[in-house]
């Protein structure tokens, strides 16, 4: 089967197309044959090494985290899934490798395609999806309280918004204004042109931020949490309770500590929690987030362009250069 693999960790974003076998399967396994898949900046972290204290790859190894497919063979072991079933999935952090003709994964880590999506449409879900249910769930988030989302009309906002109203969350976000009258239909209570307007100017404290913009928004973004508050990153780097969180070893603990250290330190003279997220599998989480998919009818946005996994390195650059219009996605079978 054709897959997109590196060889070794470098600053060039280049994938080279090879031929590989289609992988074996464990009894706790199904090997789905793949019908798209999205390209996401974490690849672009993946293919830099910018993340492999969390996650160290064998080479050489495919990239791609989250896919859409069809179940083509099942574990012994495996139950509640068939041959046939549309199914979608964020592979396991330590066994990626969606840019593939196939897949073979571990049941626990899949859930069936929400049935008002197609393969494409449902590409964009699994991996902002979980990251979403995830982070609100890290934060303790009780109805009534308030989160604002930095950065939030985008691709992770499309599916945090409506997973945080379904928690009863009031919700603010600040974004590109062509993504206005979209970010507000899924549920946000107040959109903030960054353009215009400078949230740590017009917003009163909030309880919590879920920060997509990374360390230079870092003190902005604390100035408007209440004490006792907490900042969620998804960029801004890891620190050493999420390496205690991870399980990792103590020597990355401590590198994770010293790393971390300065946002640590900044948030606890305001009285604030800082939290780091590396969004993990799990199939009864993306059911749970299926359910808030199908009863909003979400549809994320999806880049026009149309990419086989032979334009892999196109998409790559568009990922990490251009200004994609939507969730960037490798078809398959056309």
């Amino acid at each position: 089967m054709k897959a997109a693999q590196i060889s070794k960790y470098s600053k060039e974003l280049h994938a080279n197309i090879t031929e590989i076998p289609i992988p074996p399967i464990l009894d706790t396994q199904v090997l789905i044959k793949v019908k798209a898949a999205a390209v996401n900046p974490l690849e672009i972290l993946n293919i830099t090494g910018s993340v492999k204290l969390i996650q160290n790859y064998s080479m050489p190894f495919t990239l791609g985290n989250e896919l859409t497919g069809i179940i083509e063979k099942v574990g012994d072991n495996v139950q509640g899934f068939k041959v046939g079933d549309a199914v979608y999935t964020r592979l396991p952090i330590e066994h990626i490798g969606a840019f593939a003709e196939y897949v073979a994964v571990d049941a626990t880590a899949i859930w069936f395609l929400p049935s008002h999506l197609d393969f494409v449409t449902g590409a964009a879900v699994p991996l902002t999806g979980l990251a979403a249910y995830q982070g609100l769930h890290k934060l303790n988030a009780k109805a009534g309280q308030t989160v604002f989302i930095a950065g939030g009309s985008g691709s992770f906002g499309q599916m945090a918004i409506p997973i945080a109203k379904s928690m009863g969350l009031n919700v603010i976000v600040s974004g590109n204004i062509a993504a206005k009258e979209r970010t507000l239909a899924v549920g946000a209570d107040r959109f903030i042109d960054y353009k215009t307007e400078n949230y740590w100017e017009v917003l009163e404290p909030v309880d919590f931020v879920i920060d997509t913009l990374g360390a230079s928004e870092f003190e902005r973004e604390l100035a408007i949490i209440k004490s006792d508050g907490r900042l969620l990153s998804l960029i801004t780097g890891p620190n050493k309770n999420f390496a205690i969180s991870q399980g990792l070893p103590k020597w990355k603990q401590f590198l994770f500590g010293l790393a971390g250290s300065k946002y640590d330190k900044k948030a606890k003279e305001k009285y604030i929690e800082y939290h780091f997220i590396f969004v993990r599998a799990d199939g009864k989480q993306l059911e749970q987030v299926s359910k808030i998919v199908e009863k909003n009818q979400i549809i994320p946005a999806i880049n026009p362009t149309k990419f086989q996994l032979e334009d892999i390195n196109q998409a790559l650059e568009l990922v990490a250069n251009g200004h994609p219009q939507g969730k960037v996605i490798i078809r398959f079978d056309e």
